[in-house]
């Protein structure tokens, strides 16, 4: 795994998975954005780059058997119930970043797109929420895609057009490699081939495969570093954003629902395709943002998505930024 900051090697966690730890701040932003997502933004600055993170929506469906395939159902509904959430229904935010620095305004990750949308006003609304922060589609300049399931890559397109006329298309080079490969395709399990056909649908179908491939480890943009967090997919990335004293950590899908893997990184989301290989990541991860005190804006975060990761005895905890 590539280092997590440029100044900082990481160390194993010995942190057990551990109690629900979750501030009550999140809890109140989760059941706002939950409830309504009219023009909801986020702006703040890291050093001079202007920051803001995006609501593209919160998707609630009946509670899976399965979704933390490590523990029982009971177990993940004493630990919403323990937050107060629903514990019969998961609500999940998806919360997109844009960023200006310079003469380039950069949107990390695309969310659901403007197809969610139409048939779930809930969902989709990056480009809404994107104008309303003050910026036009039409002037972004990069999209950086973290991976490729479809929250993030699916706003790519509106239709069968870029949603983004005038903005390159930045995607993992491992990402690419691996979703792009026909002989994976062939080995894939039945419940992962839809996502392959997403991939086509999008890059070769809509994009035209014209993107820009990028490394781990290496800047995407001025002011962007990649960061290698794999485990959910084989080629998932983080981000930092600035340099110096004053960064954030852009996590992507590190974690899922706080309140569950946050407080208890030893779960398995059912959406990893390499479980243990997330865990280990997760606690690298935090160890890390713990340590160094940095932010750390959550795409499944509650919004506003921004907080930080403090060390409990038995995990992590999720507090207001």
């Amino acid at each position: 795994m590539t280092e997590l900051s440029r100044r900082t090697v990481l160390a194993g966690s010995t942190a057990a998975a551990g109690a629900l730890s979750l501030a009550p701040g999140f809890i109140e932003a989760f059941f706002n954005s939950a409830m309504a997502q009219s023009a909801s933004f986020n702006k703040y600055k890291v050093g001079a780059i202007e920051v803001a993170g995006l609501a593209d929506g919160v998707n609630t469906f009946p509670l899976p058997d399965r979704f933390v395939v490590n523990q029982s159902k009971e177990q993940v509904q004493k630990a919403l119930a323990a937050a107060k959430l629903d514990t019969e229904k998961l609500s999940i935010p998806f919360n997109p970043v844009v960023f200006k620095n310079g003469n380039r305004i950069v949107l990390i990750d695309a969310g659901m797109g403007p197809a969610a949308n139409a048939q779930n006003p809930n969902v989709g609304n990056t480009v809404k929420n994107l104008t309303a922060a003050g910026y036009d589609p039409a002037k972004v300049t990069d999209v950086v895609i973290s991976h490729f399931h479809g929250d993030h890559i699916n706003g790519l397109l509106n239709g069968t057009n870029p949603t983004y006329p005038n903005a390159q298309v930045h995607v993992p080079a491992a990402e690419w490699k691996y979703w792009t490969d026909e002989g994976e395709v062939s080995r894939a399990p039945d419940g992962r081939k839809p996502a392959f056909a997403n991939v086509k649908r999008v890059f070769a179908d809509g994009l035209k495969n014209k993107v820009t491939q990028y490394q781990h480890g290496k800047d995407v943009v001025p002011g962007l570093m990649a960061v290698a967090t794999t485990g959910h997919t084989p080629g998932h990335t983080s981000y930092i954003l600035g340099t110096g004293n004053d960064r954030v950590f852009v996590q992507s899908d590190v974690t899922n629902v706080p309140s569950l893997f946050v407080a208890n990184p030893g779960w398995h989301v059912q959406f990893d395709q390499d479980a243990k290989q997330a865990e280990e990541t997760r606690r690298k991860t935090y160890d890390m943002l713990a340590k160094d005190k940095i932010r750390v804006q959550g795409f499944h975060f509650p919004f506003p998505s921004l907080g930080r990761i403090e060390k409990t005895k038995d995990g992590y905890r999720l507090s207001n930024a």
